[in-house]
């Protein structure tokens, strides 16, 4: 079963929802947030990204900063930007992006549930990351990006959330990027145990994005258990924010990939390395693969169009059969020797939002030597390889459209 439970948000009020959601703070370095939040105090980024407000030069891992990102939400909350529910809620939050649409139920999502892996993941976490998170939840009493949850959709939860869509929505603006967020308060004690029996009979829930957040709220979780041994399990740092989708609304775009150098080869032997394991063809223009074992490839202004040859992958494999694991496995670290993308400087990785155009650039400006476009990961193998408890590659998958930050912030201080 999916244990979900409601919890008082604390929220902006409706004149200034705009103003305060903001991109999450690990898609914006500091500058750019700087340059975003100018000229609007209420931004969120005042709070997930408080290096904004001290000098430039300051480490962003300084106590200085988990501190300011507290008084700064502190600030939001006495100057009544912020106000907290008087009784638990659950939240709707609908994502327009051109023609796709995503609706998910905004709730806690159970640390229990996530030791026992009944919320299943698909990625290794970094301890220096996890840190980090659990530093700035500790100094602000508060969590504040919500972890992006999955789960197979089921026909009766669809039902019962389109009933409150044809609601009037409390909040219902266009961000800058133009993506439409609609948000809905859940306050009916009768709809918040309904919602609460039909995610009980889901099986499992998924993280799609949002490792750190979530494993770093469960550490703080299983501390505080330990410091507080009458607990009941209902306190509020036994549940973590979460906005949960169905699988099928899910939209996971290429995570594309560029190269620095082709590790002493000339491109002529780079090629002709390349076709041992690659059907290899030159491309009229940008390519962008169509179908999964595609991949493009940019080298000195020519695009290619490569397909992985039968047998230089294990098809019953389910991470081995990944996209992103071929070109890993067959190219990127036998012929460029990046045996551990996670640490090597020599590659980067360029989300799909970016577009192939992003790609050209970075090879043009001599920054970088190859890039490659990949064809996405599907939401059916991330379920297939957090089911069989494998660990997808690094940088596997791209979600679009991302969560805003501060439209709803869960207190676990209170």
């Amino acid at each position: 079963m999916a244990k979900v439970q409601p919890f008082p948000g604390l929220r902006p009020r409706k004149d200034l929802a705009e103003k305060v959601a903001s991109p999450p703070y690990d898609v914006l370095n500091s500058q750019e947030a700087r340059e975003m939040a100018e000229g609007n105090p209420h931004s969120f980024l005042h709070v997930n990204k408080p290096e904004i407000d001290l000098p430039v030069d300051t480490n962003p891992y300084d106590d200085a900063v988990y501190n300011q990102g507290k008084l700064n939400l502190q600030k939001l909350i006495a100057d009544g930007v912020m106000v907290k529910d008087t009784q638990p809620c659950y939240y709707l939050y609908a994502q327009t992006w051109g023609e796709h649409r995503q609706v998910g139920l905004v709730a806690g999502a159970s640390v229990q549930e996530y030791i026992d892996d009944k919320i299943k993941k698909h990625e290794l976490t970094r301890e220096e990351k996890e840190n980090d998170r659990i530093r700035h939840i500790e100094a602000l009493g508060a969590q504040v990006g919500p972890v992006f949850l999955t789960y197979k959709a089921r026909p009766e939860i669809d039902k019962e959330l389109a009933v409150i869509q044809e609601k009037d929505p409390t909040y219902d603006f266009v961000s800058i990027d133009g993506i439409r967020h609609t948000f809905w308060v859940i306050s009916s004690k009768r709809r918040i145990e309904m919602i609460s029996q039909l995610f009980a009979k889901v099986p499992e829930l998924y993280v799609a994005d949002g490792h750190h957040r979530s494993a770093s709220a469960t550490i703080i979780g299983e501390r505080r258990r330990v410091a507080n041994p009458e607990y009941t399990g209902q306190e509020p740092w036994n549940y973590f924010l979460t906005v949960i989708f169905p699988h099928d609304q899910m939209k996971i775009l290429p995570y594309n990939r560029v190269v620095t150098d082709l590790n002493g080869l000339s491109s002529e032997d780079f090629l002709a390395r390349v076709e041992e394991k690659f059907f290899v063809a030159k491309a009229t223009e940008a390519y962008s693969p169509d179908r999964p074992k595609l991949f493009g490839m940019y080298l000195d202004g020519k695009w290619y169009r490569l397909e992985a040859k039968e047998g230089s992958f294990n098809a019953e494999n389910v991470v081995d059969s990944l996209d992103v694991a071929i070109l890993q496995n067959n190219l990127l670290n036998p012929l460029l020797g990046i045996e551990n993308p996670r640490k090597d400087k020599r590659i980067d990785f360029v989300g799909g939002i970016r577009g192939l155009k992003e790609l050209e650039k970075r090879v043009n400006s001599g920054e970088m030597k190859v890039a490659f476009s990949m064809h996405p990961t599907t939401i059916g193998q991330l379920m297939a390889i957090a089911d069989a408890g494998k660990i997808m590659p690094p940088k596997s998958t791209w979600f679009e459209p991302k969560l805003r930050s501060g439209l709803v912030v869960h207190m676990i201080d209170e």
